[in-house]
């Protein structure tokens, strides 16, 4: 039977792996911000470990993207629309098709069907370079599922909103995505 080494021996080695640890967590922390200033991303640290990016968009227009270091892995969670109010087995089929397509990071729901993109990096692969490839693949795949997940799980109140701006004469430029579902009125007929 191997006889385990003595307990100060043991501590010696728990204190080398925790040393270890945070110093892999203080670099891949460096690399972070290293990234988010190369980027001239609009960010704040609430927390050490804790950042929370703005990433502007054509369609959403700003993403809010939060990156958080663990012990073991950096996470990265990013807001992209709320829970839909109709069509909900349409969404969550688009979001599951989408997921095979995306590298690194995959949509998510919440407990309330808030859909979010959400992601994990071991702290020994945050480098700069790939910060920057995970925030722009959050950033790509929310700005261009925006649209299609508000048509699909929004379709009658886009529709309502349509109505309620022709009936009024306002504005529907920002509508402009959502032309198809645009109601028929007679003079759209004529």
């Amino acid at each position: 039977m191997r006889t385990p080494p003595p307990l100060s021996a043991r501590r010696y080695k728990l204190e080398l792996v925790t040393e270890h640890a945070l110093t892999v967590r203080e670099n891949a922390a460096a690399e972070i911000e290293k990234a988010l200033r190369e980027a001239e991303a609009n960010y704040e640290s609430p927390a050490d470990g804790h950042f929370v990016v703005a990433l502007p968009g054509t369609r959403k227009l700003s993403t809010a993207c939060s990156l958080l270091l663990g012990d073991h892995t950096l996470s990265v969670n990013a807001f992209v629309v709320r829970s839909a109010d109709e069509n909900h087995e349409g969404v969550f089929r688009w979001l599951l098709e989408r997921n095979a397509k995306l590298a690194g990071i995959a949509f998510a729901i919440d407990h309330l069907g808030d859909v979010y993109l959400v992601g994990r990096l071991p702290l020994a692969a945050v480098t700069a370079t790939e910060v920057d490839r995970l925030l722009g693949t959050v950033l790509e795949a929310a700005d261009s599922s925006f649209n299609t997940l508000l048509e699909l799980g929004f379709a009658s109140s886009i529709r309502r909103e349509w109505e309620w701006r022709l009936k009024r004469g306002e504005p529907t430029f920002n509508l402009a995505a959502f032309e198809r579902l645009r109601p028929e009125t007679p003079a759209d007929s004529d």
